[in-house]
Parts: structure tokens; C-alpha cells; sequence
């Protein structure tokens, strides 16, 4: 006989069924979340993320769902903020000392894994919780790549992906819609057609991140009136 179905709601513990209920939880905590998406194009990835404001004195400038991790990587997260702030700050910090010791950019791969396995320890042992957070990693390396690590810590390497709240209904759109030939306008535009559909409310300059990672340019973050010429 089972113990107490709660019993596997108090720690990282395999329920009879097999499954690990605190990143359950962690994934319905992402599925809340703003969404953004990473779609590849041919010269590099396009980040669009939705900046879900709710408070309305808040100032939008402090709210960011996009960052630089280095030159040629950016990162896009959904769910909690305090762990996507610290994820970031270990996503930089693992960028800095790869560059410091070998005067390079990591490769993209490189950098996802090593944050998956900080975010695997949290699915393994008692007194600590999972990360509620998905990060998609964007960068160029050989060429452009795009990585989603989700809150049981895998990861997996996609042409285009969303993450956050309508997840399923932007995953068809991109489906539908996404070409391997597409420019970096193109990329926006679809990204922003999904987010207006998925989410509720008005988009503007001020609720929108775009970052864009090129050959050309690295890591680029679009002002607000760049932002402006699409939404």
C-alpha cells in the first residue's frame, strides 16, 4: 500500500507513477508566465519576449525578459523572476570564466548544459525546490542556435520555440509558419502576431523585449522605438 499520496508534495521524490510532483508544480508556475519565444533565421536568432505588467504604476523599463549573457548569446526567461535573475547571473558568470581562460565565446550547447546541470541538483535532493523557470538560449557559435531548458533541468535544441502562458498555441503557429529562409523582420513580425494572439490586452513599445543575435552585430536589444515599428 502507497503512503499518503502528500507525502511526494514534501520533497523531489518519485510518486507511485513515477512522476516528480514539485516540477510539476514548477512547470504550471512557467505555464503562468509571460511569453516569449527564440526563432532561428538564417544570419542569427530573433528573442520576442511579453513583459506581463500588472501593476499599473509600475515603471516598464524596469521590467527586462531579455538579456546578454555575452557577445554572441542572449537569454529569454518565463516564470519566476527571482529565479530567472539567478539562473542569468550564473548563465553570465559561467560566459565571463570561459572567456577569461580561453579568450573565447562558450558555445551555445556548451553554456546550456552547464546550466541545466545547476538546475538538475534541484530535482535531486530533499530541502530544496525546483527552479520555476524556462530559459531559451540564443547565440551564434559555428552557427545560429536556439536551446529551451525547462524546470526538470532538460534541454533541447529547436529552429523555433516559445515558452511561458500559450506555449501550445504559439508552438502551432510556429509550426505553421516558421521557414528556415526567414529574415530577421520576418522572425519579428511573427513573433509579435503570436504574442498579440496568446496574450490579452494591448501590446506597445513598453510591454515588448526584442534581442536579436547576428553574425554582424553579437547580442542587439531593440529600444523602444525600434520596438515601436512592429507592435
Amino acid at each position: 500500500m502507497y503512503p499518503n499520496i502528500q507525502a511526494y508534495d514534501r520533497g523531489v521524490m518519485f510518486s507511485p507513477d513515477g512522476r516528480l510532483f514539485q516540477v510539476d508544480y514548477a512547470r504550471e508556475n512557467v505555464r503562468k508566465g509571460a511569453t516569449a519565444m527564440g526563432i532561428v533565421v538564417e544570419n542569427g536568432v530573433v528573442l520576442v519576449a511579453h513583459k506581463n505588467i500588472t501593476e499599473p504604476l509600475a515603471v516598464s523599463s524596469t521590467v527586462q525578459k531579455i538579456f546578454r549573457v555575452d557577445s554572441f548569446i542572449g537569454v529569454a526567461y518565463s516564470g519566476m523572476i527571482s529565479d530567472g535573475m539567478h539562473l542569468i547571473a550564473l548563465l553570465r558568470n559561467k560566459a565571463q570564466s570561459h572567456r577569461m581562460i580561453y579568450n573565447e565565446t562558450e558555445s551555445v550547447e556548451m553554456l546550456t548544459k552547464e546550466i541545466s546541470e545547476e538546475m538538475q541538483v534541484a530535482t535531486q535532493y530533499g530541502g530544496i525546490r525546483p527552479y520555476a523557470i524556462s530559459l531559451l538560449v540564443a547565440g551564434i557559435d559555428s552557427s545560429p542556435k536556439l536551446f529551451e531548458v525547462d524546470p526538470s533541468a532538460a534541454y533541447l535544441g529547436y529552429k523555433a520555440e516559445a515558452i511561458g502562458a500559450g506555449k501550445k498555441t504559439a508552438e502551432e503557429i510556429l509550426v505553421k509558419n516558421y521557414k528556415e529562409s526567414m529574415s530577421i523582420d520576418d522572425a519579428i513580425n511573427l513573433g509579435i502576431s503570436i504574442i498579440k494572439k496568446v496574450q490579452e490586452g494591448t501590446l506597445d513599445e513598453n510591454n515588448v523585449d526584442i534581442s536579436t543575435v547576428t553574425k554582424s552585430a553579437g547580442f542587439a536589444t531593440f529600444t523602444p522605438e525600434q520596438i515601436a515599428k512592429y507592435v
